[in-house]
């Protein structure tokens, strides 16, 4: 977390504002009259020394967009896709109707795809307040969350890479 000569917390201190002391056994010390800058010194440090949780929700900024979703940078240098049927209710035409590069946005980490790449929504989060909304009643929590139904099971048939 210090990084070469103390560079990253040096890097930390400039853009809260705050005073970071880290003592040998690795305690954490952080200081300012301000606590707008306590509270930006301790997110930039969680986001180096820790890994965003599954159901949190974070502000991110939309780094890159393709036809298939929108690429949001939310957790330090963690990247995350919002999948286009992720963006908001109903399934819009383009994600340009909805983000744009450099816009910030609220996302819910939905968990991480069988290749470990991250899965993020922002239709499931207001994104005036940044609070879940919440699903219908009646609605079970996977269908609130899910991007597409189950796969139908194929039986015996092999898949299709496995195919002659």
């Amino acid at each position: 977390m210090i990084g070469s000569g103390g560079s990253v917390i040096r890097e930390i201190v400039a853009e809260s504002g705050a005073k970071i002391d880290i003592s040998d056994d690795g305690t954490v010390k952080i200081a300012s009259a301000n606590a707008e800058s306590i509270r930006a010194a301790i997110n930039r440090i969680k986001s180096i020394a820790s890994e965003p949780e599954v159901g949190e929700i974070y502000k991110g900024k939309v780094v890159k967009v393709m036809e298939f979703g929108a690429f949001v940078n939310f957790f330090g240098a963690k990247d995350g896709l919002v999948h286009i049927s992720q963006l908001t209710q109903g399934r819009p035409e383009t994600v340009q109707e909805v983000v744009k590069e450099g816009q910030e946005v609220w996302v819910k980490l939905l968990g991480f795809d069988d290749r470990g790449k991250v899965r993020l929504s922002m239709k499931i989060v207001d994104q005036t307040t940044g609070k879940e909304i919440p699903r219908p009643e009646g609605q079970p929590e996977e269908e609130h969350h899910r991007e597409r139904p189950p796969r139908r099971d194929h039986g015996d048939r092999p898949r299709r890479r496995e195919r002659g």
